[in-house]
């Protein structure tokens, strides 16, 4: 890669610290020559977003299908959607068309592609047999059951780990943290937003209130610490206090790569090749839910810490 790539490269990313081991290694530099392919063509990120809802949606038709060829083709077509889920980031960055309007369709595209594969789950069991107790079907149970994963369980892996890569970003580089967005600040432009001519733009922001309301109903603690700094420090936070929250949120990085996507769907993919659906759900109830409460644990401690640093009159450098 030649030197202006590489520069154009690494500016087509968020930042190293939250990026992930198979993104950096995979999707990063694909997503990178795509998102070239599609600038030189004057495509617009969202036109990539909407793509990728298709393809999602694809890959949990595939996902319905119980032949092996069938299933492997939903693999690919879901590698795909979320190669141009990287793609149109990337894209974004490049050419300076970030916006709201683009963050919160990527969001939505991603939450299209599991409600169509929950959904395909769900068909596909309902009369299976379940397992360890094959002389029971699963019926309405695997409709309660997907439900559950999709609407509650998934959302708030997502959610949550979502925010604490935004809130990283913002403590590191104020200007790459730009996504790290408070509800009330939402609700006052709702408020002032008009109606005429905004019809979609008011029920994105009505959708994506709600959204940033339940991630701060997650992290009271967070909530306490970010007041406090505003109110010492206002938007010109200390380089010492930039560097000890990094310090203590970079370890957490991990955890919000494997509750978003890479993890979810390798354990997905394994489930649907060997035919063992139901190691999915267990691995989604136990093993993220494990790793969601201590990544929100740790995350909670480190702001209670910070939090009575300020508050006793520590002075950061």
């Amino acid at each position: 890669m030649k030197e202006e790539d590489k520069r154009i490269y690494e500016a087509s990313i968020k930042s190293r610290d939250t990026e992930e081991f198979l993104d950096l290694w995979f999707y990063r530099p694909l997503g990178f020559h795509c998102a070239l392919f599609f600038r030189n063509r004057g495509v617009h990120p969202n036109v990539i977003t909407i793509l990728s809802i298709f393809l999602g949606i694809a890959a949990g038709v595939c996902f319905y299908q119980e032949s092996l060829r069938w299933n492997a083709l939903g693999v690919l077509l879901l590698m795909w959607a979320n190669l141009y889920d990287s793609t149109d980031g990337q894209l974004a960055r490049i050419t300076g068309q970030k916006t709201r309007w683009g963050r919160i369709l990527d969001g939505f595209a991603g939450d299209c592609w599991f409600f169509c594969i929950y959904f395909a789950l769900a068909a596909r069991l309902t009369f299976e047999p379940i397992p360890f107790a094959p002389q029971y079907e699963w019926g309405v149970i695997v409709w309660i059951l997907c439900s559950f994963c999709g609407f509650w369980v998934h959302g708030s892996q997502c959610q949550l780990a979502d925010y604490y890569r935004n809130i990283h970003l913002y403590f590191i580089n104020e200007k790459n943290g730009n996504e790290f967005h408070d509800s009330a600040a939402q609700r006052r432009e709702y408020a002032h937003t008009s109606w005429r001519g905004n019809l979609f733009w008011k029920i994105f922001l009505n959708a994506y209130i709600a959204y940033v309301d339940n991630q701060e109903r997650m992290t009271p603690a967070f909530q306490r610490f970010i007041a406090t700094v505003r109110k010492k420090y206002g938007t010109d936070l200390p380089r010492g206090l930039r560097e000890e929250f990094r310090k203590g949120s970079l370890p957490l990085m991990k955890y919000t790569n494997i509750l978003t996507f890479n993890s979810r769907a390798i354990m997905l993919c394994f489930s649907m090749l060997t035919g063992e659906l139901w190691l999915y759900f267990f691995f989604e109830l136990v093993v993220l839910m494990i790793l969601f409460a201590y990544m929100r644990y740790k995350h909670e401690t480190l702001c209670c810490r910070l939090t009575k640093k300020i508050e006793e009159g520590y002075e950061f450098d």
